[in-house]
């Protein structure tokens, strides 16, 4: 797994940003934990490796949701063998981050066109097409691109408390507005629908 933070080059506090990020990549792996330890390269990219596409799919959205609205993260996820080329340094290489390059430059060029301005993920299978299907996983992650990409800020706050497992009373009183405006936003924005697709994508092989 490959994420790209989105215009970070030009954040007025760099050291503020990889504080934040370090301490949600931090909190992520505590509930996810990874195969190795997350790598933050130069220009802003970090890298991750889970055994399962489903624990990918749930660590990346997991961490683009606890970074919004402050920082925003593109993610590209490649099934596939991996091969370690120094244990010392941990370097490695092999179809797996082939296939996630692939798919963080797909997810790039997406975000470039009016109509797909929202991508944010993209997943290719292996070279010969090993692993979940791509057009299945590729269509459920499209979607809710699109729906997290009209998302306001408090919906996507309250997306978060929904994902943590918090009740609309409870994340009524953080906002400080009343269980009913905490219903409709859910019901108007499709939150329970991008909760119950990521729930779902999770499952997955």
């Amino acid at each position: 797994m490959i994420g790209d933070l989105v215009g970070s080059r030009t954040a007025s506090d760099r050291r503020g940003v990889h504080r934040q990020l370090t301490r949600v990549l931090d909190a992520v792996a505590t509930e996810l934990p990874p195969l190795d330890p997350a790598v933050v390269v130069a220009g802003d990219e970090l890298q991750l490796s889970y055994p399962r596409l489903g624990d990918a799919l749930q660590a990346a959205f997991l961490i683009r949701l606890r970074l919004a609205p402050e920082i925003d993260v593109r993610f590209g996820i490649g099934w596939g063998t991996v091969e370690v080329l120094d244990s010392r340094s941990g370097a490695q290489d092999g179809p797996a981050w082939w296939q996630a390059r692939s798919a963080i430059e797909t997810v790039e060029a997406r975000a470039q066109h009016p109509g797909t301005r929202n991508a944010r993920f993209c997943y290719r299978a292996g070279p010969d097409g090993e692993g979940p299907d791509e057009p299945a996983v590729e269509a459920a992650l499209i979607c809710r691109d699109q729906l997290m990409g009209s998302l306001s800020t408090r919906s996507m706050r309250i997306l978060g408390g929904l994902v943590a497992g918090r009740s609309k009373t409870e994340i009524a009183r953080t906002e400080q507005i009343s269980t009913s405006a905490v219903s409709q936003r859910v019901q108007r924005d499709g939150l329970d629908v991008i909760v119950a697709a990521s729930a779902m994508l999770r499952e997955v092989g």
